[in-house]
């Protein structure tokens, strides 16, 4: 081919088909004037003139603007991100989405100087576009057969024959006396509720959140404690898929100006069911919807699967056993608290015990044990539980936080007069924890005498076992990160995350649980009653050779678990 001058009024394609002489610069053109008059595209108009076929075209497409080309046929509609981008944007710009990972989404095209279709698509989902070419004809057609599918049931969901979301005979027919008054019993929309309920199940998430923003609609998965993005529904829907939500989870779904909490359960099969915390929020462009997934077998998986050293499990179970007193679990929200305080209950749950539970709310259902939702608009909060409680011929208490003086004091006394007493709180660490109660007001008499031992836990993401590799990390690093001299004694290897399709590209799948338990011992309590501060309780503790979050965490690198990036990620020391 020989180049030849083109007219500066000869655009994108045709264009580069003219300079490469494979039409002359007066059928250039003539092709674009017509296909602008007409309204079609430059592609379309020239292969009607079936001067060219299409896999010529996309060939020297390809070639000539560097970009990959694809068969369509070749694709699988499975791995399709369907719902990714606006269908009326796909259809203006005769774009199809063929592939996301992360936070780049493959788009199929005939005209790669389309890139105005590029940058609105970029605009849209805030995702990094890469552009694959393919055969017009092709394109068309799965252009038409996914527009259908996406019209039809706004994203096909998969078949769920034993997927229902269950309610009482009296809430079923109030919700969908609700859902018919409200007209957002849709059944593409239920299918889809569905089916992101379900995936995320799947996906090992622990989170759910619907986000309405101005010109998008999203929604995230929160695994391993990382927020992913898995779909951009069309916009239009944002209301249903609130109202839907919310009228399943019993909140008034009149009322969008203030904050409502509820919760729902969706059964698996006669024998699975999961329960779901919601919580809306009214925000600029909708109601942001978050979905806590609260899977009870999460709890009865056995206490020593958590991931606590073998001393540390004995020390833990040893607390809990005994007959009164009170153990204390801390950390930030998100690090597992729960799920350690409900996995020593399951261990003290036994025929001849009385066990009661006081939370807001309730995240995990035991059979076998009494608990209680607080309601603070029926006046029903932690205190007036924790003393309706002690009229209960209780053995062992839980109260899902001390959160005040109040709550804390009923709790201290609860713990002197025979109850085992467990709870959470938020503070950095174990050492912590004891200056913080008496903070709240409570004597440090008190708190000597009470508590047996204390906790503090982090959730690192654990190491993908398919994908991840060793690494060499520099001696000064380790010193820094708080591995000792003795410690460098090339008796063991780090690890560092690759990715792979099993951890979908992170290199971590799983959660790993890294503790500092701390048991509160005589000289611990003398210290106490001196009033010492938490610096001096952690020096002690160290002393008796109590390990902090960090030193639990580089314990965790040792042995192959997780990063020791990772670990500087959590323990933030």
């Amino acid at each position: 081919m020989v180049a030849v001058t083109v007219g500066a009024n000869l655009t994108g394609l045709c264009r580069a088909m003219v300079t490469q002489g494979l039409l002359s610069p007066e059928e250039g053109e003539s092709l674009q004037n017509q296909s602008r008059s007409s309204g079609e595209s430059f592609i379309a108009h020239l292969l009607r003139t079936r001067r060219f076929r299409a896999d010529q075209v996309a060939a020297f497409a390809s070639v000539n603007f560097g970009i990959p080309l694809f068969n369509l046929d070749a694709l699988d509609p499975a791995v399709m991100p369907r719902g990714a981008v606006d269908p009326k944007l796909l259809a203006k710009h005769r774009v199809l989405p063929i592939a996301q990972r992360g936070n780049r989404l493959f788009v199929a095209l005939s005209d790669p100087s389309n890139l105005k279709a590029l940058d609105d698509i970029k605009f849209q989902t805030s995702l990094a576009t890469d552009p694959i070419v393919v055969e017009d004809d092709k394109l068309g057609r799965w252009l038409e057969s996914y527009g259908e599918a996406t019209e039809e049931s706004i994203l096909k969901t998969i078949e769920t024959e034993d997927l229902n979301l269950e309610f009482s005979d009296d809430e079923a027919q109030n919700a969908a006396d609700t859902a018919a008054a409200a007209d957002i019993d849709d059944a593409p929309v239920v299918k889809y509720l569905q089916k992101i309920l379900l995936d995320a199940i799947n996906s090992g998430a622990s989170d759910i959140h619907f986000e309405p923003y101005e010109k998008n609609y999203r929604i995230r998965y929160r695994m391993d404690g990382m927020l992913y993005e898995v779909a951009q529904p069309p916009l239009a829907i944002k209301d249903k898929i609130a109202s839907r939500i919310k009228v399943i989870s019993k909140l008034d779904i009149s009322e969008k100006r203030v904050p409502q909490d509820g919760r729902m359960k969706l059964v698996l099969s006669r024998n699975k069911a999961i329960d779901f915390r919601v919580s809306s929020l009214p925000t600029l462009y909708g109601e942001k919807i978050v979905m806590r997934i609260l899977d009870s077998t999460s709890a009865t998986m056995g206490i020593e699967k958590l991931g606590y050293e073998p001393d540390q499990l004995k020390l833990l179970v040893d607390a809990v056993q005994r007959p009164y007193g009170m153990v204390l679990v801390t950390g930030p929200t998100g690090s597992g608290k729960t799920v350690s305080l409900y996995s020593c209950l399951n261990i003290l749950n036994k025929p001849g015990v009385n066990i009661s539970t006081v939370e807001d709310p309730v995240e995990i259902q035991l059979a076998g044990i009494n608990q209680v939702n607080v309601n603070d608009k029926a006046g029903l909060d932690f205190a007036s539980a924790m003393k309706a409680f002690l009229r209960q011929d209780p053995d062992i208490i839980m109260v899902g936080e001390i959160r005040d003086h109040e709550t804390g004091d009923i709790a201290i006394k609860a713990a002197q007069t025979g109850h085992m007493v467990l709870s959470t709180l938020h503070t950095n660490d174990a050492p912590a924890t004891l200056s913080r109660l008496i903070n709240m007001g409570i004597p440090s008499y008190n708190v000597a005498a009470s508590v047996n031992l204390i906790t503090a836990q982090r959730l690192g993401r654990r190491l993908c076992p398919s994908c991840r590799k060793p690494v060499e990390i520099p001696p000064e690093a380790l010193l820094n990160a708080g591995f000792t001299e003795a410690d460098l004694d090339g008796s063991w290897q780090a690890y560092t995350a690759v990715g792979c399709p099993t951890c979908k590209d992170t290199g971590y799948k799983g959660r790993v649980g890294i503790y500092q338990v701390m048991p509160v011992t005589e000289e611990i309590n003398r210290l106490i009653l001196k009033n010492g501060t938490t610096a001096d309780i952690a020096e002690q503790a160290r002393r008796e050779g109590v390990l902090n979050l960090r030193e639990a965490g580089l314990l965790k690198v040792k042995q192959g678990h997780t990063s020791l990036e990772e670990v500087l990620a959590v323990t933030n020391e």
